[in-house]
């Protein structure tokens, strides 16, 4: 059954947008004052790409990971990363059977439908690359042998801010896997208050219920890819893009699979507004959450600012 939610006034299924929107609102019961945040993470979801979130521990990020996968009934696996980790520990490992003389591949955490890896950069390179090769091929190859992963497959990863001890830098070949990257941030006051009330702790460990499923998710990734841009759309996208290459302060300019992240991403914001096509406003709204992981300055520190005043000097055409 794709669709589960029902107008109660009318008694009709829901439309997509009406259903996301619930969505939206049913995590938010769990991660307060985030809708902007979740609303990216859908967005990407959506669109078929994966995303990064860098933050602090304790502001909510393995929660909200939860909260999506309990919300649209998805297989769910956590792997909590460390430096003592091996690429089998996330791959699966090829077993000798020695009365048959023959080799079983038991299947790592990495088969399921949404993979939470926490603490990514706390796993050595090897394993980082391991896990990173096999969302950017959908399948893994052991022993000769190619093991596909589930069509719907989503991995949200969390990082420690870079200069915390016992942390491993990822490479930006391996970032630009990410669709997104985003950060948390605090609550502000009063939803930092509703944490310490007696009703949202009673609550809190209690699972969401699915409003959606796998093949509702499916479908709409469906619908997202006909979304379509016009000259103009596009037009705006590439100045962007060419400005992030012609900036002086940053290092390396997005690359062509950061534009196409980009469209993607913007395909997932129009669908969830119920749009056919993308406006620039949409453009807007994911250039930084694309950019933000893949973009470092010529002193090799974060580009935010910088991006964040390409953006205003760039205007909606």
């Amino acid at each position: 059954m794709l669709n589960n939610q029902t107008d109660k006034k009318t008694n009709h299924p829901l439309s997509d947008t009406a259903m996301i929107q619930n969505i939206i609102d049913h995590i938010g019961h769990k991660i307060l004052d985030k809708e902007q945040q979740i609303t990216i993470i859908l967005a990407a979801l959506i669109a078929g790409g994966h995303v990064l979130v860098e933050d602090l521990p304790g502001l909510g990020k393995t929660t909200l990971a939860t909260a999506i996968a309990q919300t649209f009934g998805m297989d769910y696996n956590r792997i909590q990363l460390t430096s003592d980790m091996m690429p089998s520990d996330v791959l699966g490992v090829s077993i000798y059977d020695a009365p048959s003389q023959t080799f079983s591949y038991h299947k790592g955490p990495i088969f399921t439908q949404f993979l939470l890896a926490d603490e990514l950069n706390r796993a050595t390179p090897k394993t980082q690359s391991a896990l990173l090769e096999a969302m950017a091929e959908n399948q893994i190859s052991m022993d000769g042998e190619t093991y596909p992963l589930d069509a719907i497959f989503f991995v949200m990863a969390t990082q420690n801010p870079i200069d915390e001890a016992g942390t491993y830098s990822l490479p930006q070949s391996q970032l630009d896997r990410f669709l997104v990257s985003l950060s948390l941030g605090y609550p502000d006051h009063a939803s930092e208050r509703k944490l310490y009330g007696s009703e949202y702790l009673q609550t809190f460990n209690k699972p969401l219920q699915a409003l959606a499923s796998p093949e509702q998710l499916s479908q709409w990734q469906s619908k997202a890819k006909l979304i379509h841009a016009n000259d103009e759309v596009l037009d705006y996208l590439q100045l962007l893009i060419q400005k992030t290459r012609n900036h002086s302060q940053i290092q390396h300019g997005l690359s062509p699979r950061a534009g196409l992240s980009l469209f993607k991403l913007a395909q997932g914001l129009a669908f969830i507004a119920d749009r056919t096509f993308i406006t620039p406003a949409d453009i807007q709204r994911a250039f930084f959450p694309v950019s933000r992981h893949r973009l470092t300055t010529v002193d090799g520190s974060s580009a935010g600012d910088i991006i964040e005043s390409i953006i205003h000097d760039t205007p909606i055409i």
